[in-house]
Parts: C-alpha cells; structure tokens; sequence
C-alpha cells in the first residue's frame, strides 16, 4: 500500500495535537478530580507532598480545610428567612416575577434589575426563557442557576419531542425541573420559577422552586417584591378578563412592586402564552409607567 506523501503528516498531527494536550493539562491541573479520592487523602497526610495551588491561574481555588464541601455549604448557603445570619457572605436576592391564567392565556411580567444588596449590577436582564414557543419560564434566585437549569430543560423538552413526536407537556416540562431540583436539593441552588405554557389541557401553570417544590396555581408571584405584586393581583385578577385588562394588571403589577421595593426596576417585560404560543407584548422602562399613571391619577382626582 502506497501511502504517498500523506504518511508524513500523521505523527506530525498526532504529535502537534500531543503537545497542545499536554500544555492544557498543565495549566489546568488535575487537583480538583482528586478530591475525596485516596490520592487526595495520601497527599493531606504527606507533609512533603505538593498540595493545590491556591491562587495560581488556571487552578480551582478550595477552601483550605479538611471537608471543602461541608465548609461552602455552613458558610455560603443560600437560604430564606434568617437562616444566613452567622455567614460571613449572605446572597442578597432581589427580582419581582409574576404569571396569572384567564381564559385567553396566560399572562407573564417581570421586571429587568439585578441586584446584590444595595449594588444594581444590571437594569437589563432577561428574565423570561423562552424554552420553547409553547413553555415560557421566569428567573428569579441565582441567575446562573434558573439560566442553565431552564435551558437544560428546554434541551430535555426537544428531546422528549423528537423521540414522541409530540410536544411534551406543561406538567411534564415542570415535572422534569422539580426532579432535577429535588435531587440537587442541599447544595446551595438558588432558584424559584414559574413554568408557564399551552398544551392539550388549555393554559398551564407551574412553580417550582430548589427544594423540588412544584405547586400548579392559577397565579403567583416570586421575588423580594412579590409581596407589593400580590396586592395588586388579589385586588383585580379575575378569570374572565379581556386581554387588555389581562394585560394592563400584569404592568401595573410589576410597577407598583418595583415603585415599593429596591431591589426591582428596570424594564417590565411583558410575554402573552395563546394556544398558537407566546406572543411578547412590550418591554416598557418602569420609570415611563410611573408617570403615566401619575397622569392617570391627576386626571382622576380632577373628575
């Protein structure tokens, strides 16, 4: 067999993509896979053997203690409540989402702000993913946490799809994300969404928070100005509402919460779920709304 002058360029390729190997294996480190193992335990109790570099580029940086997991998980849990105060670095969380059903659909709204304590990081988050155009869901908790956890399931949801031949349902969907969540439970997710969609059942409603809760409602509100939303809901929500009013509550809503709480502003973003999938409606800046129903206010009291 005449290999011609092609036989030359196999071990130069093998031995180029050796090289290339090992330089990553260098400056990534291994350190981190030997955790828990004997190796890891072999070398904690050798004196003269070479620990993890702390600090060096490339390197995972562990707590500098005996049991690393059990260290995170009693000084940097994510918690509710009061249940943080002894924690050198607490999660200060703030969002107000919200999503309600009436016979059109389902209406979802939240605000664009994201916070840490008093520090506004950003005023332009999404924080609807659009998992798929019949499955809406809402971010609120650790952005990193609801962002991959909503788009993992929205790979699970295409292929349930692909190996059915029909879309998966909004229980399905939601159930999906409360098993993950349920067996993740205790390491320090921080997450609480509304699944919200169309299926054969008509409009569908879902929470589901990091514990594995799931809860079907016909409304809910989640976030550090949920509280401010919720009266505004139990005042007005109705079943048999028209769109416009559908609407005009889910705006009104996240503008009195984000006028009350701190950690909520920015742009309400405003998504209608119809048997023919979402339809987004509008990205309004929260300061427009409030002087357009200062306006309305004006002209009310004069009447």
């Amino acid at each position: 067999l005449d290999l011609g002058s092609n036989s030359s360029i196999v071990p130069l390729t093998g031995e180029r993509h050796s090289r290339k190997d090992n330089k990553m294996a260098a400056l990534i480190g291994t350190d981190i896979l030997d955790i828990g193992s004997r190796k890891a335990r072999r070398q904690r109790e050798d004196p003269m053997a070479p620990g993890f570099a702390f600090g060096a580029p490339g390197q995972f940086d562990l707590p500098n203690v005996a049991d690393p997991a059990a260290y995170c998980r009693s000084n940097f849990a994510s918690v509710c409540g009061t249940g943080d105060e002894d924690q050198s670095v607490k999660f200060m969380k703030g969002t107000t989402t919200l999503a309600f059903k009436f016979n059109g659909g389902v209406i979802v709204s939240v605000d664009s702000r994201s916070t840490m304590g008093a520090y506004i990081s950003s005023g332009t988050v999404k924080k609807v993913i659009e998992i798929n155009p019949f499955l809406l869901g809402t971010m609120a908790g650790g952005a990193a946490d609801c962002s991959f956890w909503e788009r993992n399931l929205g790979m699970e949801c295409r292929l349930y799809e692909l190996r059915n031949g029909r879309r998966i349902s909004v229980a399905g969907a939601s159930k999906l994300l409360a098993n993950v969540m349920r067996s993740y439970r205790g390491y320090g997710l921080s997450m609480g969404t509304m699944i919200a969609g169309w299926d054969e059942k008509g409009p569908q409603l879902y929470y589901v928070d990091d514990d594995g809760t799931r809860l079907k409602g016909k409304m809910f509100s989640v976030g550090s100005g949920s509280t401010y939303a919720y009266g505004v809901l139990d005042n007005y929500y109705r079943e048999d509402m028209t769109i416009e009013e559908a609407v005009d509550l889910g705006k009104r809503a996240i503008y009195h919460a984000a006028h009350r709480d701190a950690a909520s502003g920015g742009i309400n973003n405003l998504y209608h779920m119809t048997k023919d999938g979402f339809v987004k409606i509008h990205s309004i800046d929260v300061n427009d709304m409030h002087y357009q129903f200062a306006e309305e206010r004006a002209r009310a009291m004069q009447s």
